[in-house]
């Protein structure tokens, strides 16, 4: 790898008040990125001003329900250039991922029949299997599972094509593992599930703050993500191929629009979230510099974001071979960082990934321990019923001496 790093991460940490924290006398680490980002100040700002301008619904007559109206749709524009989409009226919005899923699946599923197949994988998390096994099960569907390598906790695509056939309706996958960091092939994903004429669901929650996500070449038919873990608020935001966003029957109130994306938004939105949307896509396109559009300025900084946090991973990796016991589940070769975005699952031996975490919140690290909703990837693993285990996740605003004084941390454990 180069170590010709171009993010400087200094001034982006100012602009986070959260990294100000301090415990027991020392500056907090957050390494929880996984579970939850924070927010810089022209996000916070962002989600106060509406607020403090006057808050009210949308489609009215007047001053503050119009004020909406437009923060509303610069949210749209917003995440339309933050996912490539075509059109901002792919963009659907929803209080998180999980509940749009939920929705999305009864939806998708009014079509199935008894008989029909579905695919799911042990790489996600649940709120990309749980829906989708739910809605098989009222359906009479039968479910395919694609499994994952135990070695390096990678998909296992060369079984792909062996589980899709002429009653394949759909492939729920994951662009990356919110436990082990793995990072899917998409692209091959959803070309195999396209040729045997499925639908392909990703869920781009933990991909979307390590890297450049790009619709229109993954050419998946939906994508969901979550802006809280891009250094936003708690909103979840729905992609959809319009064709299928507009023909699908949306449950809904009866007043409610009966054309995208407005269908597929239940109920009045949080405005001053969507406010911290737009905020939230601006503050990563203010990384790639000032030339160029949104988008060009988004896939500048993605670049630039990837760059420095697989030197993060790099690190963090070298460093803990010093750290006796340790073991991490997933890719550990410093030559496929590219493969894996910077999160950590790792075990310490005679600890319990509770004990190892309360150790480290105790120092002002904050590292997250269980099985973070990643249920199947823990019972391949079978890890599930013995604590999971430790998660370690960088973001673009954590730092070398951070990373280093995580490895001191872990080691002092490990001689205790």
């Amino acid at each position: 790898m180069s170590n010709n790093i171009s993010l400087d991460p200094v001034p982006l940490r100012a602009q986070f008040p959260a990294l100000q924290q301090e415990v027991n006398g020392k500056t907090a680490v957050f390494l929880d990125g996984p579970g939850g980002t924070q927010s810089p100040q022209s996000v916070i700002e962002a989600m106060g001003s509406y607020l403090q301008f006057g808050s009210s619904n949308l489609g009215g007559s007047f001053l503050t329900s119009r004020h909406a109206d437009e923060v509303v749709a610069q949210a749209r524009l917003a995440m339309m250039d933050l996912l490539n989409a075509r059109r901002p009226e792919e963009i659907a919005f929803g209080q998180n991922m999980t509940s749009l899923t939920f929705s999305v699946s009864r939806a998708i599923s009014r079509s199935w029949q008894a008989g029909d197949e579905i695919i799911v994988t042990r790489l996600d998390h649940d709120a990309n299997i749980s829906p989708w096994l739910m809605a098989a099960e009222d359906r009479g569907v039968t479910v395919r599972w694609l499994d994952f390598n135990p070695a390096d906790c990678t998909l296992n695509l060369a079984d792909l094509p062996g589980l899709l056939n002429e009653k394949t309706r759909l492939l729920a996958i994951t662009a990356a593992s919110n436990a082990v960091g793995s990072i899917t092939d998409l692209g091959t994903a959803v070309q195999l599930a396209h040729a045997a004429g499925a639908l392909v669901y990703v869920d781009a929650v933990h991909y979307t703050p390590h890297g450049l996500v790009d619709v229109q070449a993954i050419d998946c038919d939906f994508l969901v993500c979550s802006v809280y873990k891009f250094f936003g608020p708690h909103t979840g935001v729905l992609y959809g191929k319009y064709d299928l966003l507009e023909n699908m029957t949306a449950y809904k109130v009866r007043p409610a629009s009966a054309h995208t994306p407005g269908k597929w938004e239940t109920g009045t939105q949080s405005f001053e979230s969507l406010a911290g949307v737009t905020a939230a896509v601006n503050y990563l396109a203010a990384i790639g510099g000032k030339e160029g559009s949104r988008r060009q300025r988004l896939e500048r900084a993605m670049v630039l974001t990837k760059q420095y946090e697989m030197s993060l991973s790099e690190r963090f990796l070298r460093g803990i071979t010093a750290v006796s016991g340790l073991r991490v589940y997933g890719i550990t070769d410093i030559e496929r960082l590219d493969e894996r975005t910077p999160t950590f699952a790792v075990s310490l031996d005679g600890y319990t990934p509770a004990q190892v975490a309360e150790y480290l919140g105790s120092e002002g690290i904050f590292v997250w321990n269980g099985h973070y909703y990643a249920i199947a990837v823990m019972e391949r693993l079978g890890l599930l019923d013995k604590g999971g285990l430790v998660r370690i996740g960088f973001a673009h605003y954590n730092t070398f001496s951070e990373v280093d004084r995580l490895l001191m941390a872990l080691q002092e454990v490990a001689r205790n």
